[in-house]
């Protein structure tokens, strides 16, 4: 006996309360989990390819791993210690930036930083709690043991899930194709191949752009001799996911310190300024529609909204997961207002034939 809408809508309401639940009640500790599959998802195609071309799924999966795993080992050796030393650097300049900030700030704009102004002693207090305590907190979150645990867990956790969801990738989709309900299971498809043409055209597509514009941002900086310049590159490269954020927080942070450091030569700061403009005219005009495309259906305001509220209430992991959770949610709002707009409720009388509802 089929089941009613209602008896379907309350079905399908207690399987997402559930997993709603149970991602809030694991929290973190799902997070080498979901990273790994991520990357099995992103990698799929690939091993796809790779057998398409004769190539059994575990020598796929096995040649996949040990080419990202000598590309991680070679950023790791090529980036990973210049990162560390511009994170100390600028962790130790920091109390003499915001002291060398105040002594211009007093000399360009002396009623600003009058002796008792709130701003005069709100920089004072930033500069003194920087020298106490900046160094010693980020030596605190370094060695913190649990810090350390998790990330290693990280490290050591979302590879090994990523392989072997890799590995049994397609067994698995078969799986829970198996698992579907035979009434729904055709709209099923439909709407999860339709959440898959978002999750491949956005996720995987941003993902480029980011790398390109870090790689970008990160080489012209260093070019220019802008301090910490890498650092900030890399910043601005991969919080460009989030649409316009990458472009303006790097932006900022690299004029700021090119004021502070080429202050009287204008030309470096207006180049500095300058590599932003170029990076952001070339992500809107040739990197996003060639490569993420405008047919994804993600608003960067929905966007923006999905990361802020995924990431209050999962943390981190939710960051993770806002942008496919985003996607289908999308796709699935499309979907029952196509139903809505077919249904007796929008369409009155006009529905079966004329009958009144």
């Amino acid at each position: 006996m089929a089941l009613t809408p209602g008896e379907q809508l309350r079905w399908w309401g207690i399987v997402l309360a559930v997993l709603v639940l149970f991602l809030w009640l694991v929290g973190e500790a799902i997070l080498p989990f979901v990273l790994g599959a991520a990357i099995a998802y992103l990698l799929d195609p690939l091993a796809d390819r790779l057998e398409a071309r004769g190539m059994s799924r575990v020598w796929a999966t096995v040649t996949i791993t040990v080419l990202v795993l000598i590309v991680l080992v070679l950023v790791v050796l090529l980036l990973l210690p210049a990162i560390v030393a511009q994170v100390q650097g600028l962790v130790s300049r920091l109390p003499d930036s915001v002291r060398g900030l105040q002594e211009f700030l007093n000399h360009r704009f002396p009623q600003l930083l009058a002796e008792g102004s709130p701003a005069r002693d709100a920089m004072a207090s930033a500069a003194d709690a920087l020298r106490q305590n900046g160094v010693a907190l980020v030596n605190r979150v370094l060695t913190s043991s649990l810090a350390v645990v998790n990330f290693v867990l990280l490290l050591l956790v979302a590879p090994v899930v990523a392989f072997y969801l890799l590995l049994d990738w397609d067994r698995m989709i078969a799986a829970i194709d198996d698992w579907l309900p035979r009434e729904h299971a055709p709209t099923i498809r439909r709407i999860a191949g339709e959440m898959d043409q978002v999750l491949a055209g956005f996720v995987r597509g941003q993902l480029t752009v980011c790398t390109i514009l870090g790689t970008f941002y990160a080489v012209a900086l260093v070019v220019l001799g802008l301090p910490f310049g890498l650092l900030i590159g890399i910043f601005a490269g991969l919080i460009s996911f989030i649409p316009f954020v990458g472009a303006i927080l790097g932006g900022l942070l690299s004029v700021g310190v090119a004021l502070a450091h080429f202050w009287g030569d204008w030309l470096m700061v207006i180049a500095v300024a300058a590599v932003f403009v170029i990076g952001q005219a070339v992500e809107g005009n040739i990197l996003t529609p060639r490569l993420v495309g405008g047919s994804v259906g993600l608003h960067p305001v929905w966007l923006l909204f999905a990361l802020s509220a995924f990431g209050a209430v999962l943390g981190f992991t939710g960051l993770l997961i806002a942008v496919p959770a985003a996607a289908a949610i999308g796709v699935l709002g499309r979907f029952l207002l196509a139903q809505y707009k077919n249904g007796r409720l929008y369409r009155g009388a006009q529905a079966g034939g004329g009958r009144q509802p």
